[in-house]
């Protein structure tokens, strides 16, 4: 058994020597631990602080690429290393090395494809309150969409299975972490969350410039995964919250037809209900055009798998 933990790395040279004090060297049903640091075009010594502390292997990047693509590019490094599990871990000391056995044991287990840490943010006071309660909301929306015990959408804490990792595609060019989830709930596939402890923080989060910032780029990329991987479900949605109100409207009109004798003066309510409805039949309609898209994508995706696997039988032992 394989264990290979990623660190995407950003200008990390003074906080991965922390993050590195704390990682496992021997773990109970695991033979190998080797450790991946991808340079996401760093410009200090981060590469070379990896190496002299020992890193199994150093990936560079040619210019900054964002933090989803260092993840994607880590877990497909890691699968080519021939890893059986991965666990994805940040390079700011934000997490704790010594969590990594409970985050494994699930996988190890049998029992999970993917396991997230739950850092239980409605509870870290180090967070604002804006954000304790955001990352709550985050959760809760992935939950509901998933149906999987998701408690913390948006760490960055997690462990994946050799399969669940080679079924998993980041679509997203800001973060890897709403997405590749919702994505997982389309695929069945087991996720399930284990609680952790953070550390203090050291420095300010690169990736949330703004609160609302944040937010906003993290709603656009659940509501594109969730139509993506959901569309019918999501524009029939749409579309009776559309057409509601239009039939509302056009037995307003019906009915001070009927009850004026065909005197009625709420033509206007007829003309608006039914462009209401005319535009509900549209979405409609586009909802049923998207998930023949989404069967489509579906079908690539398996045979992506199945190439991916088949590479895969060929290249290990």
């Amino acid at each position: 058994m394989k264990l290979l933990i990623q660190i995407p790395c950003l200008n990390e040279e003074g906080t991965l020597p922390l993050t590195w004090e704390h990682l496992p060297r021997r773990l109970p049903g695991v033979d190998v631990i080797e450790t991946l640091v991808i340079d996401d075009g760093s410009n200090d010594r981060t590469a070379e602080v990896a190496r002299r502390l020992g890193a199994t292997h150093v990936l560079r990047l040619v210019g900054r690429r964002g933090l989803a693509s260092a993840f994607k590019e880590g877990l497909s490094a890691s699968l080519r290393l021939g890893a059986d599990v991965v666990v994805n871990t940040d390079a700011d000391n934000q997490y704790r090395g010594e969590d990594i056995a409970a985050l494994i044991e699930p996988i190890l287990r049998g029992e999970a494809d993917i396991v997230i840490g739950d850092r239980r943010p409605g509870t870290q006071r180090n967070y604002s309150f804006m954000k304790r309660r955001l990352q709550r909301l985050g959760s809760w929306v992935v939950r509901r969409l998933t149906g999987a015990d998701v408690r913390d959408a948006a760490s960055g804490f997690r462990a994946y299975s050799r399969d669940a990792a080679l079924r998993t595609n980041v679509l997203s060019s800001y973060t890897y972490t709403h997405d590749t989830l919702l994505q997982a709930g389309s695929k069945n596939l087991k996720i399930v969350s284990v609680p952790i402890q953070v550390n203090p923080p050291v420095r300010a989060s690169r990736l949330i410039g703004s609160t609302i910032g944040y937010v906003a780029r993290s709603a656009a990329t659940i509501l594109r995964a969730y139509v993506a991987y959901a569309p019918m479900r999501a524009l029939a949605l749409t579309s009776a919250l559309i057409l509601a109100p239009g039939v509302f409207l056009v037995g307003r009109f019906f009915y001070h037809y009927v009850a004026s004798t065909g005197q009625s003066g709420y033509t206007q309510s007829l003309v608006i209900g039914v462009g209401l409805a005319v535009i509900a039949a549209i979405v409609l309609l586009f909802g049923v055009l998207a998930d023949l898209t989404r069967v489509n994508r579906m079908l690539l995706e398996d045979v992506l798998y199945e190439l991916r696997r088949q590479g895969d039988r060929k290249d290990r032992p």
